[in-house]
Order: C-alpha cells, then sequence, then structure tokens
C-alpha cells in the first residue's frame, strides 16, 4: 500500500498493492494495522455503499455533531471524488481537493472529519463504497452546494442528476453557524 499525499495534509490517497495473476487480482482493501501505520483511523463503525447513474453528483456532505471520517472506493465504474475543507478557522478553509476513484485504478480517498465529502458519477453506472469512522445521523447531515461559485469545483457535468436536499444546500461561508471548528492541534 502507497499513501499519497494531497494538496490538504490530512487528506490522502491510498492506492492499494495489486497483486494480478491469471484469475484476475487480489488485494487488501482495509487493513487495521496497515492503515493505522500509514495514520488512518483504526476504527471505522459503517459501511456505506451507493450505486448511481452518470450525471449524479452526491455531495457535499459532512455530519457535525457526529463528524464522520470516511474512506471512499469504487468497485464498479468511475466517480470523480472530492473532499473540501469547511473547518471554520482552518488555514485550508475552503480549499478543495478532487481525484478519480474507479474500480479500475482500485484508489481510496481518505477524508477525515471536518471535510465535506461528494463525487460525480462519470462511469454509465458506479457504485460506491466508504468506509465511516462515525454512524450515519440523519438530523445532523449538513452540507454545502455543489456548485458554491468560491468553491469553483469543476464538475464533469454541467446538468448533474441531484436529490431534492443536495439541491437546497448553501454555499460555504465562515459565517455560517452550522460548520466545524478548527482545532489547531489536528494532524
Amino acid at each position: 500500500m502507497r499513501i499519497v499525499p494531497t494538496e490538504l495534509a490530512t487528506v490522502v490517497i491510498v492506492e492499494p498493492q495489486l497483486h494480478p495473476d491469471g484469475r484476475g487480482f487480489f488485494f487488501e482493501s482495509y487493513h487495521a494495522a496497515r492503515y493505522a501505520e500509514a495514520g488512518l483511523p483504526e476504527r471505522f463503525v459503517q459501511d456505506n455503499h451507493s450505486c448511481s447513474v452518470r450525471g449524479t453528483i452526491r455531495g457535499l456532505h459532512y455530519q457535525l455533531e457526529h463528524p464522520q471520517g470516511k474512506l471512499v472506493r469504487v468497485i464498479r465504474g468511475a466517480a470523480y471524488d472530492v473532499a473540501v475543507d469547511v473547518r471554520r478557522g482552518s488555514p485550508t478553509f475552503g480549499r478543495w481537493v478532487g481525484i478519480e476513484l474507479s474500480a479500475e485504478n482500485k484508489r481510496q480517498l481518505y477524508v477525515p472529519p471536518g471535510f465535506a465529502h461528494g463525487f460525480c458519477v462519470v462511469a454509465e453506472l458506479s457504485e460506491v463504497e466508504f468506509k465511516c469512522t462515525d454512524h450515519y445521523a440523519p438530523a445532523d447531515q449538513h452540507g454545502v452546494a455543489w456548485n458554491d461559485p468560491l468553491l469553483g469545483i469543476p464538475w464533469p457535468v454541467p446538468e448533474p442528476v441531484l436529490s431534492e436536499k443536495d439541491r437546497r444546500y448553501a454555499p460555504l461561508t465562515p459565517a455560517r453557524a452550522d460548520l466545524p471548528v478548527y482545532e489547531a492541534a489536528e494532524r
């Protein structure tokens, strides 16, 4: 496994070690001790799996009272995956990282608590799995407008398929009361 840093210090790309042979391939998609040695959480409490059609954007989501770190991967198709620093007071507030995750490249993205997460499906059909460090709390779900002009995320579709909830999220501003607060001791 190889850890690839991104422009945001706590957001990292995980490239698993692939073992291909005549039958196909094998790789460890998660190994608690190895991931912990790399500085990633040792404890995930929930696994999620979504299936979406081309052009779907899910996000940008985060939880405030039950913040979730997410280890994201695509097992079928491909998605443009994005993490946005929404921690009020963070030196990287409002900055984001986007990478393509696919069944072919087998990369994972670790999105730490305090970051909004979203993805856009760029294949005909994509299945995305992610491990979470806290449980989903529907009453605690918050979000940022997918098309926030200040973020300027170059989503690969001009007219995405969105949920009603994702359509209603507001742009990111430091004045929002529903944002996590940056703590300088964070990794």
